[in-house]
């Protein structure tokens, strides 16, 4: 079994010259993701109270849900199919063949769900399928078709690291919601100093109340995000995320536990305790799952005027360079004119940084990255 493992991994990491249109390595790794989503899915619906969020019970009740199961299953076996007819290594087929095959023993797109608890505890297997295949679907062929670092493979080192960090951040989202939603808990039962400012927030159209929530989160985040670097305590949490030495939509999931857990927390405050509409929050967590991946992402495109008004990748690129002189800069999420008011802004035209993670040594592995704040030594 442990050969086989290493094999997939070789496959998975080949050179860029053996993964061309035409060698079945798309064809494998699509069916890989497909698979992968496909019983996580299978899983969710036939364990829901483990294995299911309660945010998407509604999506996985319906009957077109089990039609996309079942496409999914359905489409990465006919990849599996075409990459092992194509490719001279065929353990990413077969690999996929075997992941579609469990879902499919486990009952597919007609599974019926199974009782196993009433503790009201859960993990996130369907939370993590949608992410995985939401952003990889998305940028995985993106960072193919207009990549900025044409030789970076999509499996490059520490590809496994940071898929694992993906995969614990959505396992654990009830854990992680818990304590982040502790602060605004407490102010929603104990601010009624609020609720003249929450009237007026509700009374927003839905468009300004979208754009009021993104600045206000944006402002809160900056500052959480300076405090980080600023306190040598703080920074052993955020050098985690800095660790990476290759920049993609995968490497924006490298975060300390603690560090989701406070950043969340801040960053939800003003979303849920200023009466903003239930919509309107949904929207944007949204589309910061999404927006966090594609700053993050090894997409070209200098975007040097659209960069002065909206963070772009090269932007953020350049907060996880290893050069000097971007250093504690650009610690916008979402408005550059944020750190151009706080004189932290950095963004030189038409320049990427040569090189991205920290002058520190971080060690690698999830278990010695979430120990590392408490045993570093400070500079």
């Amino acid at each position: 079994m442990t050969g086989f493992l290493k094999k997939l991994v070789r496959d998975l990491e080949a050179p860029i010259e053996a993964r061309g249109f035409g060698t079945g390595w798309f064809a494998g790794f699509f069916a890989l993701l497909l698979a992968a989503a496909g019983l996580c899915f299978v899983i969710a619906l036939r364990w829901p109270d483990w294995f299911a969020t309660p945010e998407l019970a509604v999506v996985l009740k319906s009957s077109a849900f089990r039609i996309v199961v079942h496409a999914t299953l359905l489409a990465s076996y006919a990849l599996a199919l075409l990459s092992l007819l194509l490719r001279p290594r065929k353990v990413m087929g077969m690999t996929a063949l075997m992941v579609a095959l469990a879902g499919t023993i486990l009952g597919g797109a007609s599974v019926q769900p199974r009782e196993m608890h009433d503790w009201g505890v859960f993990f996130g297997v369907d939370f993590f399928a949608v992410n995985l295949v939401a952003t990889g679907l998305m940028f995985a062929p993106l960072e193919r078709l207009v990549p900025h670092r044409d030789k970076q493979r999509l499996f490059r080192p520490e590809w496994r690291e940071d898929l694992f960090y993906f995969l614990i951040s959505s396992m654990l989202v009830q854990l992680i919601t818990f304590l982040a939603l502790a602060p605004s808990s407490y102010l929603n039962a104990h601010g009624t100093a609020l609720s003249g400012i929450r009237a007026v927030v509700a009374g927003l159209p839905w468009a300004v109340q979208f754009i009021l929530a993104m600045f206000l989160t944006d402002l809160t985040q900056y500052w959480f995000h300076r405090v980080f670097h600023r306190i040598p305590f703080l920074w052993g949490f955020h050098a985690v995320h800095h660790s990476a030495r290759s920049m993609d939509w995968l490497a924006g999931g490298r975060m300390h536990f603690a560090e989701i857990v406070l950043l969340r927390g801040v960053t939800s405050l003003p979303l849920l305790t200023l009466g903003f509409l239930p919509s309107v929050m949904q929207a944007y967590i949204g589309m910061v799952y999404v927006y966090s991946s594609l700053v993050h992402a090894n997409i070209r495109g200098d975007f040097d005027r659209l960069g002065r008004f909206i963070v772009v990748p090269r932007f953020h690129h350049w907060h996880h360079a290893l050069e000097a002189e971007g250093i504690d800069k650009n610690f916008a999420i979402h408005f550059p004119w944020l750190d151009r008011l706080f004189g932290t802004h950095y963004f030189p035209k038409g320049q990427w940084p040569q090189g991205y993670g920290v002058p520190e040594a971080v060690p690698s592995g999830y278990l010695a990255q979430m120990r590392y704040p408490f045993v570093r030594k400070a500079n």
